[in-house]
């Protein structure tokens, strides 16, 4: 027997995407067993159609019906492209023996009117009559048509009252585009330097509505100096010419050729670019869009003469226009995670003497060309400017990297490759491989050498907890050169000394006494004066090594010169993360990124699972080589207790080094989830007096906002959440 579930169906122009469960039913010496079964499409008139199928494991499934937890994978995604003139499908589940089959029909254009009527969200009767369209009374019509007008009213009152069910970018990004009173301010501002800007297209057989929709957001421009360069490798096939010579007949600012073969993308880039003339080169794909006041910012930011590369924050459209999704708020300029993934893609802006000196795109990068481009140009740049705004819309295709990851995976060798070439051309032994994620990196560095590192422990009682983070260290540690510094602190327990005494006489062991009241950074700097290494690890004793090349990996970054410090990703017991990254400001000084998130989740753009600078660290586990925690003047300490390690961070980093986040480095951090409270009258007024310290001393940098964060996110509700508030 069949049993199938469709969970969803919902279109995006002409590709449909099925989600659910089925699961073939049968007997085995009296107990029930599942099997998943084929799945299969075919036009009504019985012929197959390509579809891409992917099984997924549905636990709830298997409890629901009965059967033993197994691998059975009941679950799955389907999505197939619609064919011409073709609207009428039908899914098929076939038992695996194949005496046995279901049927469920679908048709494109019920599932399309549908997804469209799933999307109208409005604030109001008065937003709805703003959004009027030919469209919607078509989809009205037909609603009301299939189910009635009883069902049509509960639409009604569920769109005029959904405001809480628009989803959250959308309703954002609603409050916070340009208004068109500040559109028209911009028409009519000059700037004191107005540098002509060639946005620069590789087209291929593109899309006649896309075609159109990406050009009239050019011309909607409030910048007006910019010029256009479409380099067509569309062959025989002339859609385009059609689409653009209606427009170079009317704006002399488009300029058009059509190439004689089809050169690739990097070919087909390369000749576009012949063709532009501006000081400024901006790198737009064929049937993407631009908001009106794109090239105003970018222009802008080029005001400060020093800058030679801009980039700006994205999101994505769906492929009908009518939906924008999947925002990517950006950092400012993070080497680091750049070398993870291409985080920086769209909008992008350079001099065009950066093309003439180091060279266009390399074909032989293909899939991965912008990433090769961009690891060349910033290595190469100035001032670095990020513009916190969303001022490109990559429309989401089926079966490209942005959507279907899976489908270019030479894309991500080569990405893989143009990291490489980065480190080799920066003097960096390295090799890269792919990351956790399709599409990200991952960096093992090979320095030739292991230097000493001193492992500075201070520890009161708690003597389980000071065997347990040694001896994770001592069994499953690849790096083996190093020391234990135990800071003894005012310890009371019998048991704590003998495991003193137990451990001396190792050669890599010493056991400190510090007599004074607790202090944490005085604590550390005590050990380091004593430590001999040429690394410095700062770490609890109530942590845990996971993965054994944990030492190596933030050993090997702090080896780079421009690195000082490298922190470790930090897990709870239950494996929810304790740290990965601090965010300075959130909370009104400090919070840790991703706090309490599985460890699973790689959470907002993937970024608690990858390699990235930060503007902070915790002291929790930090490694600092002994040159730079000099050179910062080693812990603050009139912080006793509190913010020590965020300020030594910030110290480092005004010495110009990179503070890593290296989630290769892993530990547990048995710290409690829920500690004590600060509710006595003395810590209460020694943590308020170390808030204030710390506020006034980085007062200009919390000012200016966290660059490794970014200011659309909050700093009050969660890491990388929306801000609430309106604002420009």
């Amino acid at each position: 027997m069949i049993k199938y579930n469709i969970d969803e169906t919902k279109t995006d122009e002409d590709v449909l995407t099925a989600t659910g469960w089925a699961a073939w039913i049968s007997q085995e010496g009296g107990n029930k067993v599942l099997t998943h079964t084929e799945i299969r499409v075919e036009q009504k008139s019985g012929r197959g159609v390509a579809a891409d199928i992917r099984t997924l494991y549905r636990s709830d499934v298997i409890r629901a019906l009965g059967g033993s937890e197994s691998d059975e994978m009941m679950g799955f995604q389907l999505r197939f492209r619609k064919e011409e003139d073709e609207n009428q499908y039908i899914l098929i589940f076939t038992s695996p023996d194949g005496t046995e089959s279901e049927k469920y029909p679908v048709d494109f254009r019920t599932v399309n009117m549908l997804s469209r009527q799933e999307n109208r969200h409005y604030e109001g009767a008065a937003d709805m009559l703003r959004h009027v369209s030919r469209q919607l009374i078509t989809d009205d019509f037909q609603y009301l048509r299939q189910f009635g007008p009883r069902r049509y009213a509960g639409l009604v009152v569920r769109r005029l009252n959904s405001s809480d069910r628009i989803p959250a970018y959308e309703k954002w990004a609603r409050q916070n585009d340009v208004r068109s009173d500040e559109l028209a301010k911009q028409r009519k501002c000059h700037f004191s330097y107005e540098p002509k800007i060639s946005i620069v297209i590789p087209a291929y057989r593109t899309s006649k509505k896309y075609l159109r929709e990406l050009l009239q957001s050019i011309k909607n421009q409030t910048y007006a100096k910019w010029q256009l360069c479409i380099a067509d490798g569309s062959g025989e096939d002339d859609c385009v010419e059609e689409v653009i010579k209606k427009y170079t007949a009317r704006d002399s600012r488009i300029c058009y050729r059509r190439l004689e073969k089809n050169e690739g993308i990097s070919g087909n880039t390369n000749e576009a670019l012949k063709m532009a003339d501006g000081e400024y080169i901006v790198l737009c794909d064929h049937d993407d869009v631009i908001p009106p006041n794109a090239l105003f910012e970018l222009v802008k930011a080029l005001q400060d003469r020093e800058v030679d590369i801009v980039y700006t924050d994205e999101d994505k459209i769906s492929m009908d226009s009518s939906r924008r999704f999947d925002p990517n708020f950006k950092p400012d300029f993070n080497p680091d995670l750049l070398c993870s993934t291409n985080y920086i893609c769209h909008l992008f802006l350079f001099p065009r003497s950066f093309y003439e000196k180091y060279g266009g795109f390399r074909k032989e990068f293909d899939g991965a060309q912008d990433y090769d481009l961009i690891l060349r140009y910033t290595e190469k740049a100035g001032k670095i400017r990020h513009i916190p705004k969303i001022l490109y819309h990559w429309r989401s295709h089926y079966g490209s990297t942005a959507d279907n990851p899976e489908s270019k995976s030479y894309a991500f060798e080569n990405g893989a490759r143009a990291v490489s070439e980065h480190y080799e051309r920066l003097g960096i032994p390295a090799s890269v491989g792919q990351g956790v994620l399709t599409g990200t990196y991952h960096t093992v560095y090979d320095w030739g050498r292991q230097p000493l590192i001193s492992i500075i422990v201070p520890n009161k009682d708690h003597v389980g907890d000071l065997k347990k983070c040694m001896d994770s260290v001592d069994s499953r540690s690849i790096y083996r050169n190093y020391e234990w510094i135990i800071v003894e602190n005012n310890s009371t327990e019998d048991e704590t000394f003998r495991y003193y005494d137990s451990i001396r006489d190792r050669k890599n062991v010493t056991v400190l006494t510090y007599k004074g009241a607790f202090n944490y950074s005085r604590i550390n700097n005590f050990g380091v004066r004593h430590a001999r290494g040429e690394l410095l690890l700062l770490l609890n004793n109530d942590t845990e090594m996971i993965r054994p090349e944990s030492l190596k990996a933030m050993a090997d970054l702090c080896l780079r010169e421009d690195v000082g410090i490298a922190g470790a990703r930090l897990l709870y017991p239950d494996r929810t993360i304790q740290h990965a990254g601090v965010i300075v400001g959130f909370g009104g000084v400090a919070g840790h990124a991703f706090c309490n998130l599985s460890s699973r989740d790689p959470g907002y753009m993937g970024r608690a699972v990858m390699t990235q600078d930060y503007s902070a660290v915790t002291a929790a586990c930090l490694m600092v080589r002994r040159e730079i925690f000099e050179a910062a003047g080693g812990l603050t300490e009139e912080y006793a207790v509190a913010f020590n390690d965020i300020d030594f961070c910030m110290k480092v980093g005004a010495l110009g080094k990179r503070i890593v986040y290296e989630p290769s480095a892993e530990f547990y951090h048995y710290e409690s989830k829920s500690r004590g409270s600060e509710d006595t009258r003395e810590k209460v007024e020694r943590f308020r007096s170390e808030v204030e310290r710390f506020e006034s001393t980085w007062k200009d940098f919390l000012a200016k906002g966290d660059p490794c964060y970014n200011p659309n996110f909050s700093l009050t509700i969660g890491p990388f959440c929306l801000r609430q508030e309106t604002g420009k």
